[in-house]
């Protein structure tokens, strides 16, 4: 299926990594995501109900960045696919970014990113 849902830029503070000062100090997340989902039923109806409230699901996701610690943005991008899949029965597949642009690595870089796929 190539109808999808894009939000891009979810931000929120949350206190996942490995080091005591990722978890003390916490950190900005940014999550982008595209929702696989059949769009001709909302676009021949105008009806909210045939896909998925944008809004819900970025509190979703915030809601996961801002919740229980994790080591890994790994463990966080899979974290948001199920929770996603799981609250939004008309989305097909998910695909999830997870980016960590303060990652404590030690050398200078823009960004690091995780993604991950998940099919219902």
């Amino acid at each position: 299926m190539s109808d999808r849902i894009s939000l891009t830029g979810i931000s929120a503070i949350g206190f996942h990594g490995v080091f005591p000062d990722e978890r003390r100090d916490g950190q900005i997340f940014t999550v982008d995501l595209e929702l696989f989902i059949d769009l001709k039923p909302a676009g021949e109806s105008d009806d909210l109900t045939k896909t998925v409230n944008y809004a819900s699901v970025a509190t979703a996701v915030v809601e996961e960045i801002c919740g229980e610690p994790l080591n890994l943005i790994e463990a966080l991008a899979n974290r948001i696919c199920a929770r996603i899949l799981g609250d939004f029965s008309l989305i097909n597949s998910i695909s999830v970014t997870v980016h960590k642009p303060d990652a404590p690595v030690g050398v200078s870089f823009k960004d690091i990113a995780v993604t991950i796929e998940r099919i219902r």
